[in-house]
C-alpha cells in the first residue's frame, strides 16, 4: 500500500469487488471508456458473470485499485511486453467523471512508479495511450515521460484516426527527479 495525503493504491481484497464491478462492467457504454483505448470494445458483465474474473484480480501484484477518501475510484495496473528483458506497460483508469482533471492519475502514477522500480529491476516503465487523450499524455509529461514512439493514424474511433503515443521513463530518469 502507497499513500498520498487522501488517494491511495493498494491490492484488491475481497470487499472490492461489488464496487469494482460498479465502476467498471455494470454498464455498456460507460463514460471512462470515452478515453481508455475506446476503439476496442467493451462488454458489460452481470454481477455473477464479473465475479470469476474478478476473484482472479484479489492480491494480485499486477493489478491495484486507486481509492480517494477511502473509495475506490479506479485502477493501477502493468503487463509484461516482454518479461525475459523486463519490459513492462502500465495503466491507470479513473473510472468516473469527478475524479478527472484533479491531478490525481499524476500521483497514483507516480506512487505506482514509486512502487515498480522499488520492486522489481526494471530499467523503464511506459504506458501506450492515443493521441484523443490529452489528459493522459499530460501525465506523462509532468511525471518526466519522454514520448518514445508515435504511430500515426493507428487508432479509429467515431470516424477519425488517432495517433498511437507510447511514453516511458528510465529508472535513471525517475531517481534524478
Amino acid at each position: 500500500m502507497y499513500t498520498d495525503k487522501e488517494l491511495t493504491i493498494r491490492p484488491i481484497i475481497a470487499q472490492d469487488l461489488q464496487r469494482l464491478w460498479t465502476l467498471i462492467y455494470k454498464e455498456e457504454q460507460p463514460e471512462w471508456k470515452k478515453w481508455d483505448a475506446p476503439y476496442y470494445p467493451h462488454q458489460a458483465l452481470s454481477y455473477e458473470e464479473f465475479l470469476p474474473k474478478g476473484e482472479k484480480w484479489i492480491g494480485q501484484d499486477d493489478f491495484w485499485v486507486i481509492e480517494v477518501d477511502g473509495i475506490v475510484c479506479g485502477i493501477v495496473s502493468y503487463y509484461w511486453e516482454h518479461q525475459p528483458s523486463q519490459w513492462l506497460e502500465m495503466g491507470i483508469v479513473f473510472h468516473e467523471a469527478p475524479s478527472w482533471g484533479k491531478g490525481l492519475g499524476t500521483r497514483a502514477l507516480k506512487l505506482w512508479i514509486d512502487h515498480l522500480f522499488t520492486t522489481m529491476p526494471l530499467v523503464r516503465v511506459g504506458f501506450t495511450t492515443w493521441s484523443g487523450n490529452a489528459r493522459m499524455m499530460r501525465v506523462g509529461e509532468k511525471l518526466g515521460m519522454q514520448m518514445e514512439a508515435r504511430i500515426r493514424k493507428v487508432r479509429y474511433y467515431n470516424g477519425v484516426y488517432y495517433d498511437s503515443i507510447r511514453m516511458g521513463l528510465l529508472r535513471e530518469e525517475w531517481t534524478a527527479m
